[in-house]
């Protein structure tokens, strides 16, 4: 029998986390009309779509950091108001250096929203869940392509660009309601669950985290800056670099070809990204039923460089095959995410892992401004998608290289296994 805390938890953070990921990337759908009506040209036209990255790291240790000593709950509901203003606002601008800073803003008010929600996880779901309960709510990324690539086609097809960003914009006021009424910070603080699935939560997370926590207390800032940190960060750096690359020009790649409506760019953007949500949920499993992370990271990494590659070398010769092999990155490049979200709360002690977690994601997501910016620079000397797209696969096959280095704890012998199995 599945328990609450998979139809409660995982759902509402879902939704909540696909609507943060909707109001991150519709600028992908809406770049082309954006780049014609505000003269942007594409090296101009990446710096704005990435320069929310920048301003996604000013939250991420400090978000970290509270939900874990504070509140997950009340952080990320304070943050669903503020990415609310900021990305009606980017529908609102009528500058190219306006549209730069509302984005940048954007990035500061989601930036807490993803180690806020992790820490979240690792409070309901012990190790031998964890990497399922990381995948199926990172199923918002690709699901918030699959959901608003059509949609975000129709809208355009039918008005333009600032009904768009504004109408999709205004959609965390009103999840705000339902994340508040439907989550708990911890097992303790829920009515909703029995005693025996409290009393088992507990004690599991406790146990764990006791096996994690060092004798003798390490200084923060030491901690923070372990070998196992500056590998996950330089990793997590080269993934977001092809990914946001991928993401935020692969509408424009499609528009070129002349040949499709809005609408029809929408419906074929989203078809990798449906194939990614698969590849998700079996990589977590499989994770989970081995006890296993670094292995599985680096296979998906492994996967995505290999099919954006073969995609670019098949593009001239093999249109259809490309496209073919373009919509498997995904699977990889996304799959990737479950294991690898694991192995933080595997390794670090509780004291510094959400502060920790918080800068992996901080300085990794950097990779989503110079991966768009590289992409526009390179299309702009080359005249073509080719170069770029290459280079993005090139970091997907050195980010699974160094993920083999990383250092994984397994389960001790005796420990736990998930209820659900």
């Amino acid at each position: 029998m599945t328990s609450k805390r998979w139809l409660r938890i995982i759902p509402v953070a879902f939704i909540m986390y696909t609507i943060a990921f909707i109001d991150r990337t519709n600028i992908s759908m809406a770049l082309p009309s954006m780049s014609r009506d505000l003269h942007m040209d594409p090296t101009q036209a990446g710096d704005a779509a990435g320069v929310f990255f920048w301003g996604y790291m000013v939250l991420q240790i400090p978000g970290g950091h509270l939900a874990q000593r504070w509140s997950a709950k009340r952080f990320v509901s304070i943050l669903l108001v503020l990415w609310g203003i900021c990305a009606v606002g980017c529908g609102l601008i009528h500058t190219w250096r306006e549209f730069w800073v509302m984005r940048f803003l954007l990035g500061v008010a989601e930036g807490g929203v993803w180690p806020a929600t992790l820490i979240l996880l690792a409070h309901w779901f012990p190790r031998a869940e964890r990497a399922r309960a990381n995948a199926y709510w990172m199923l918002c990324l690709p699901a918030a392509v699959v959901a608003s690539s059509p949609l975000s086609g129709w809208i355009l097809g039918h008005w333009n660009w600032r009904v768009l960003l504004i109408a999709e914009g205004a959609i965390p006021f009103l999840w705000l309601v339902v994340w508040w009424w439907f989550i708990d910070d911890h097992p303790t603080q829920a009515r909703w669950i029995s005693t025996e699935e409290r009393d088992y939560l507990v004690s599991t997370l406790e146990a764990e985290g006791a096996q994690l926590d060092p004798a003798a207390p390490e200084p923060y800032l030491r901690a923070l800056l372990r070998p196992q940190v500056l590998l996950m960060v330089a990793v997590y750096f080269l993934v977001n670099t092809g990914n946001y690359g991928y993401l935020f020009w692969l509408p424009s790649v499609l528009d070129t070809a002349k040949r499709f409506s809005d609408l029809q760019v929408g419906l074929l953007f989203a078809i990798p990204y449906a194939i990614t949500g698969i590849g998700m949920v079996i990589l977590s499993h499989h994770s989970d039923k081995r006890g296993e992370r670094r292995g599985h990271a680096a296979f998906a990494l492994t996967w995505a460089g290999s099919t954006l590659l073969a995609s670019v070398l098949f593009s001239h010769s093999s249109p259809v095959l490309a496209f073919a092999l373009v919509s498997l990155v995904g699977a990889g490049a996304y799959g990737f995410h479950g294991p690898f979200w694991a192995i933080p709360s595997e390794t670090l002690p509780r004291s510094v892992v959400g502060s920790c977690m918080g800068l992996v994601n901080a300085i990794g997501n950097l990779g989503g401004y110079f991966g768009p910016l590289a992409v526009g620079y390179l299309n702009q000397r080359t005249g073509n998608f080719l170069y770029s797209f290459g280079l993005l696969s090139v970091a997907y096959l050195v980010g699974s290289a160094l993920t083999l280095l990383l250092r994984h704890n397994p389960p001790r012998a005796g420990a736990i296994r998930s209820r659900e199995e």
